[in-house]
């Protein structure tokens, strides 16, 4: 039977009818940081992004990739989580065969040497966003269910550090380094927010850092980016050519920018202005002023995100919460490091600034995770509701009988009528000492 709940009216309500609401400070950092990211990439890919193209040609895809994961967003929205978490195991399992199955022939596609895309015909999909989404919606599982394990013993963090490695393993015969050390972040970050010490983590990054270091230093292309990282201008017309440009970019741009569409750079001198250095043209167009803003917008969204999970372990609600730890760590890591090539601070990755950078597998990706971060908060905001409506309910529910009339409002009220407290009955107790009948159970017992 379910619980009813009483408003000030006295009106009876079903609590399981009570609904919630999206938390409207992440989804206006959502939409503030989608709306930038139509204008930032009409305006970075004017020039065609260095390919024979129109000056709208990615504009228009960016639109309708938008277009696709705002309706994938919607979809999830309207899911109820442990309906998502019924197919945890299924979804880390497709992360396995999906990393497979572009080693088919013909579906899956190769472009600049990488391995990472399938092939869609007159589209590409880029399988490591799924594999993200899928990836966390598992791992926040696991931690539901083992957390006081992990926190406790060893043995509870090897199954998600395998599954990590694992998909790690496939994802650099890709090959994807920026897109490892994300997962490797991700997966280390959500296990110590699931309760394990941080003593413990130690060791296994230690013994992990040796192996990170020979992937960069036996790769040549991967050396040339941190070498040319610690000084562009050595050689700046080689492997220091994106961060030269980036930053003279960045540094035309002083307070207030250049003028919206005014930037210099975009046209052919900065490779990938409209994806991996849109930030770039940001600073050049609208100075420290818009640089300011999106680093704002990404920091109301990552830290609401985290807020939203610590209400929800509050609550009790574990996979909600450590849903949002996850995409919190996703969403903040991965602009940092977006952010951070840009300025200098970081070797050159090939990871887009989410929401903001053209895309298509990226930006459909991130609109699916960000619903279910909303999505979380929906359900947040209903728990929360519920409570407040139960706790009312318990107060209510007295005067409610009495008003409601009919047989069950006049016996409550004439059972009320006939409470006589300085005559409270005693009932003894067998075995303890006898204590006084409350009023209100003396009223029942009359009323029967």
């Amino acid at each position: 039977m379910a619980a009813i709940g009483y408003d000030v009216s006295g009106q009876a309500t079903r609590i399981d009818e009570i609904g919630g609401r999206f938390d409207p400070w992440l989804l206006g950092a959502v939409v503030a940081l989608a709306c930038l990211g139509v204008v930032m990439v009409g305006s970075a890919a004017i020039a065609g992004g260095g390919q024979n193209v129109g000056p709208w040609y990615f504009l228009v895809r960016h639109a309708v990739y938008l277009g696709i994961g705002i309706a994938i967003a919607l979809v999830v929205m309207r899911m109820e989580l442990k309906q998502v978490e019924q197919y945890a195991q299924w979804l880390l399992l497709a992360c396995f065969l999906l990393l497979l199955v572009l080693w088919l022939p013909h579906v899956g596609k190769t472009i600049n040497g990488a391995r990472r895309w399938l092939n869609l015909g007159p589209a590409s999909f880029q399988v490591v966003e799924l594999v993200k989404v899928f990836y966390l919606v598992w791992l926040a599982s696991y931690l539901k269910r083992y957390s006081e394990e992990v926190a406790e013993r060893w043995y509870a963090m090897i199954k998600p550090a395998g599954m990590a490695l694992l998909l790690v393993g496939m994802l650099m015969l890709q090959p994807d380094f920026g897109s490892s050390m994300l997962l490797l972040g991700i997966t280390v970050g959500m296990l110590v927010l699931g309760g394990a010490p941080l003593k413990r983590l130690v060791l296994p990054i230690l013994l992990l850092l040796p192996g990170v270091v020979a992937l960069v230093i036996l790769e040549p292309y991967r050396m040339r980016r941190v070498t040319s990282f610690m000084d562009p201008w050595q050689d700046q017309l080689g492997a220091g050519y994106q961060l030269s440009n980036a930053l003279m970019a960045i540094g035309r741009g002083e307070w207030l920018g250049v003028g919206l569409g005014g930037s210099v750079q975009k046209l052919s001198y900065l490779p990938m202005a409209h994806t991996d250095f849109i930030f770039s043209v940001v600073a050049e167009e609208l100075g420290l002023v818009g640089v300011a803003l999106v680093i704002g917008l990404y920091g109301l969204l990552v830290g609401r995100a985290f807020w939203l999970g610590l209400k929800c372990i509050e609550l009790r609600r574990h996979f909600a919460g450590y849903l949002a730890f996850g995409i919190a760590l996703w969403m903040g890591m991965q602009s940092f490091i977006s952010m951070g090539v840009n300025l200098g601070l970081l070797p050159t990755k090939g990871l887009t600034l989410p929401l903001v950078s053209y895309g298509g597998s990226s930006v459909v990706m991130t609109c699916a995770a960000l619903g279910l971060l909303l999505r979380v908060s929906y359900e947040y905001e209903r728990a929360v509701r519920q409570v407040a409506r139960r706790k009312a309910a318990g107060a209510l529910a007295p005067v409610a009988a009495a008003d409601a009339g009919g047989t069950a409002g006049a016996a409550y009220a004439a059972a009320s009528a006939r409470v006589e407290p300085a005559r409270a009955r005693v009932e003894p107790v067998l075995g303890k000492p006898a204590r006084p009948e409350s009023p209100a159970l003396a009223a029942l017992r009359r009323a029967r």
